[in-house]
């Protein structure tokens, strides 16, 4: 069904960009009423540079049939996280799904860099973005999702749980620090939502083909297939529709609290659902980076997607 979260309202915490965008444009698309936040809103800029806007979102969400609102907000800023609540508060009273899609801090990764050579003011800065401000927004968001049972928050991260037991070779500490926590607050979250009835899961995509990842490689959607000349591995790639697709399934199951305090992945979550990437494939990254990528094989996704 095509509108099985309608009357459902739904708040995207950055949600300018990337998988969060995406999201927040497939549960406008199912009939949830969506708020979109983030920094960069009209002539204002983040820290990442980028064109996209909290009002590109909503464009998105509106021409796929949705509605919702755009909202400037620095999530690591309390009172803006408070008013953005009694905003929602007043305008609808609950929030029946929050996407916490808080980060970016790419341009703080230093790849390679060990503790004493990256910047310290990155390593704090990836984790105030990556910790600090999901946790801000659970402290101001979380009582209008417990207003009624069966509310659901989704964290989202970088890796499975299992594959960030490990230290993310070739990263920093601070950008694996600020994805590993994630882990942890869904746990925590997890916790204090059940008795409430509500469900708390961390996601992650897999190798996503994000509009700074096409930009990266200078290819679009539409010829991805041509980056894999740079990188073989890219076959493995995910468009952020596919995410988008896993959070809604997710939304519309009344089973879903089987999943509270787990970390999922957009792979695992199309062989429970059964949706499919816009190309009609599966893709299983995660599998695929341990079992090809990080095994030395040759790139091939067969039988990955």
């Amino acid at each position: 069904m095509d509108n099985e979260l309608t009357g459902r309202v739904a708040l995207v915490a950055g949600g300018t960009r990337g998988a969060s965008r995406a999201i927040a444009v497939e549960l406008g698309r199912r009939g949830a009423f969506v708020y979109v936040t983030g920094r960069t809103s009209g002539e204002h800029r983040s820290e990442v540079g980028r064109p996209e806007t909290i009002e590109g979102t909503l464009e998105r969400i509106t021409e796929a049939g949705g509605t919702g609102a755009a909202l400037r907000v620095d999530h690591l800023d309390p009172e803006q996280v408070r008013a953005l609540a009694g905003r929602v508060d007043r305008e609808h009273g609950r929030l029946d799904i929050l996407v916490d899609g808080l980060w970016g801090g790419d341009g703080y990764i230093g790849w390679g860099k060990a503790v004493w050579e990256l910047p310290l003011e990155h390593a704090l800065r990836s984790v105030r973005l990556g910790v600090d401000a999901h946790l801000v927004t659970s402290h101001f968001l979380l009582p209008l999702v417990i207003r009624r049972p069966g509310g659901l928050v989704v964290e989202m991260t970088d890796g499975t749980e299992e594959y960030n037991r490990r230290y993310r070779e070739g990263t920093s500490i601070g950008f694996y620090v600020a994805k590993s926590a994630a882990h942890a607050i869904v746990k925590g979250e997890a916790h204090d939502l059940a008795p409430h009835g509500g469900t708390a899961v961390a996601l992650t995509p897999g190798w996503l083909r994000s509009e700074a990842m096409l930009d990266t490689f200078g290819v679009t959607e539409e010829n991805w297939r041509d980056a894999l000349a740079k990188q073989p591995h890219f076959c493995i790639s995910e468009s952020p529709v596919f995410v988008g697709r896993a959070v809604t399934a997710l939304a519309a199951d009344p089973d879903r609290s089987r999943f509270s305090g787990q970390t999922l992945t957009s792979g695992e979550l199309a062989k429970v659902y059964g949706f499919t990437d816009v190309d009609g494939s599966r893709p299983d990254a995660w599998r695929y980076v341990e079992e090809v990528q990080e095994a030395g094989k040759p790139a091939d996704a067969t039988g990955y997607r």
